[in-house]
């Protein structure tokens, strides 16, 4: 029989080492997980408690809100309401992974769960045909680290009050060294611009809520630039 031809024969994606993915994502996960587990027990609650957080919850910056929701005894109801409220945005990003989710009801539920920010950053630069395996070891790996930052900030919360001043950025600086990654995967640097944009006009109109005001402005622009942009090519 004739050798295939080489356009007949599959292509699969390069192997890629799941640490060296999620390597940039412990450099702040680990850091931030401990700041977390050191406020939780700071707090008066116990540090299983905390590893348990990160481990059912896993919700980052909602998990920083639950600190002194729980401090000051609101009820369950107000905390779930809240942290619904920080997370909506990751509808959108389960909207847009939705063709690259796994089929097996295990393996697409864990990844629902597990999509932050981050996750949801190396999983959009992963290649076409990228294994079911492989994504869940990426989100299992990361949440790994958090919960490791978690347990060690728990611990070190128990025993002593050390200053964890400067620890915040690292998480401002893994979204960076994201973003940068995103572009140079993409090529296409209007989703930038139009995030800048967004936040400067939000600053401009009510700097107290630029945050929430830019991320609607940029899910707006998600939605309608490409629209327009077909309408001017079929011009």
């Amino acid at each position: 029989m004739p050798p295939a031809s080489p356009d007949l024969v599959p292509t699969h994606p390069p192997a890629i080492s799941v640490l060296s993915l999620s390597i940039p994502v412990a450099m702040g996960y680990v850091p931030l997980g401990m700041v977390f587990g050191f406020l939780f027990v700071q707090a008066g609650a116990t540090w299983w408690l905390a590893v348990a957080a990160s481990v059912l919850v896993f919700a980052g910056a909602a998990q920083f809100m639950m600190v002194p929701m729980l401090a000051l005894g609101l009820p369950l109801a107000s905390i779930a309401l809240a942290t619904l409220v920080v997370n909506l945005r990751h509808i959108f990003y389960g909207l847009s992974l939705l063709d690259k989710l796994p089929q097996q009801a295990v393996a697409r539920w864990y990844l629902v769960f597990a999509l932050t920010d981050e996750t949801y950053s190396v999983l959009t630069t992963l290649p076409p045909g990228t294994s079911t395996r492989q994504m869940v070891s990426v989100a299992l790996v990361n949440q790994g680290w958090w919960v490791l930052g978690t347990l060690l900030g728990a611990l070190i919360g128990t025993q002593a009050q050390v200053p964890l001043v400067g620890l915040d950025f690292a998480l401002a600086a893994l979204f960076a060294v994201l973003a940068v990654e995103q572009w140079r995967s993409a090529h296409n640097a209007t989703p930038l611009w139009v995030a800048l944009l967004s936040y400067a006009l939000a600053q401009a109109l009510m700097p107290q809520q630029a945050l929430l005001i830019a991320i609607a402005l940029s899910v707006l622009a998600g939605l309608l630039l490409p629209k327009w942009l077909l309408s001017r090519e079929a011009a």
